[in-house]
This record gives structure tokens, sequence and C-alpha cells, in this order.
């Protein structure tokens, strides 16, 4: 195994703020991720979305789940050094795939990401969970932005859909509705980003982005993993991604067959 990009201190922050920056991570794949998006955007997914209203400026176009017909997204995913560092991250034996998901705003792009955290939409949950963000553009302001310890909390964020602005589940005691880190003094992590650097953020960490007011586009990847105790949920209504007739029932571990291990 080569040597870990990743320090003691680096395990010690992702466990206690749920995310850490690694830079040079997806270094070597930065062209082949460009190759990637451009393929993407040219040949959009069933669950490619835009998601600006016609008045707003710009483009922020979303996509995932596409590693399967995308080869330059499955070679990068296939690559052992990742899944090693997300088992040390997650202190997991293994590692599983859960999605890919590309994220590009277009210069002038006035829409931010909402603050949303991940685990809430997806029909899987566990302590051991990392997700990659990953820039293909040097990014500062349009970077992303993680509220420190937010995995923590004791209820999660209630889900919202970011065009149409409505709530995801019932609105219930199980959730709590989404907060403004920046008016309410949060601690927030953001990291001016190279090409290829990775922000590694658990599922359970509010997160979201500015716009993008840089003159060139910011193109990211992202890559979702799953640990040991990673197990399929009921959630109180359809997930995203939704991954239609899985045939998995509460407490299974999510299907090789469609999620294949990494590690």
């Amino acid at each position: 195994m080569a040597q870990s990009p990743l320090s003691q201190d680096d395990v010690e922050t992702y466990a206690r703020d749920g995310v850490v920056m690694i830079p040079g991570l997806f270094a070597q794949h930065v062209e082949t991720l460009r190759a990637g998006v451009a393929r993407n955007l040219a040949e959009p997914g069933p669950y490619a979305a835009e998601n600006l209203h016609t008045h707003e400026a710009g483009r922020f176009f979303d996509d995932y789940c596409n590693w399967q017909r995308i080869p330059e997204f499955e070679t990068v995913i296939r690559d052992r050094a990742v899944a090693e560092v997300a088992a040390e991250l997650m202190q997991s034996r293994t590692v599983q795939l859960f999605h890919d998901h590309v994220l590009v705003k277009e210069p002038g792009t006035t829409k931010p990401t909402p603050w949303h955290q991940d685990s809430p939409y997806y029909f899987v949950e566990g302590q051991q969970t990392v997700s990659f963000w990953a820039p293909l553009d040097p990014v500062t302001d349009a970077t992303l932005r993680c509220v420190a310890g937010s995995h923590l909390w004791p209820k999660p964020v209630l889900p919202t859909r970011w065009l149409a602005e409505t709530n995801f589940y019932p609105d219930s005691d199980t959730y709590i509705a989404v907060p403004d880190p920046d008016a309410e003094g949060m601690e927030i992590r953001e990291f001016a980003m190279e090409p290829g650097d990775a922000v590694a953020f658990h599922y359970r960490v509010l997160h979201g982005a500015r716009g993008n007011t840089a003159s060139r586009r910011r193109r990211a990847f992202s890559l979702r993993l799953l640990g040991d105790d990673a197990r399929y949920v009921e959630r109180p209504g359809p997930t995203s991604p939704p991954f239609p007739g899985h045939g998995m029932t509460a407490g299974m571990r999510l299907r090789t067959d469609w999620f294949p291990m990494l590690l």
C-alpha cells in the first residue's frame, strides 16, 4: 500500500469536525474527470437537473449515478488509493460505492447551493460515511462550505428540493428546519482549492456553496462512499437518488451488484 496522504491529525479532525481537506487526492485524475464531466454535460443522465429559475443568471447543472455509463468516472472510482483514504477516514475495513455526483456552476451563476445534509436524502445510514468533493477548476468563493461538528447534531436537517424549494418529506419532530449558519455564527470550514484537491465530509455534515461570481466555470466531482456499518433504511418518502427496484429491506447492507465494494 502506498503511503497515506493523511496524518493522524486529519483522521482526528474528520472524527471531530466531520470535514477535512486533502490536497491533491485526485490530482492525477483531473484530466480524466474533466473529460467525464464534458461527456456528462453532452449526454445528461435521467437524474440531470438545471437548478435555476428562468429569471436567475448563469447555469447550475448537476447529475448523479453515471459511473456505469461514463467510463472516465469508473476509472477514477476504481482507484484503490482513493478507497484506502476513505477507509482511513471512516475507520472502516471496507469501502463501498454509493454514487457519483457532478456539479457545474458556469461563470456568473448567482444561485448558491442551499445548505443541506446529504444523509436525509439517502436510503442509507451509518456512522462510517464519507463524501469527497473535488473541484476541477481553482475555486475560492464558490468552494464547498461545511459546518464543523454538524454530523453530531441530535436531529437531521429536513431535506428540501433545490429548485422547487419544497420539503422532501412531511415536516415532523424527526427533523429540524434548515438553519442559516452565517446568521447564526456557526463554525464554517471552507478552503481555497486547486484542481484535484478534495474536501472529505461526513454525510451528516451541513454544507452548501455560494454562487459562482468568478470568470471561470466551477466543475466539481463528488464521490459518495460507505463503510462497515452503513445499512439500508426506510424514509418517509422517495429518496434521492431513488434507485427504483432495488429490492432491499431495512437493516441490509446495500446490494453489491448495484453498489460495488471498492475495498
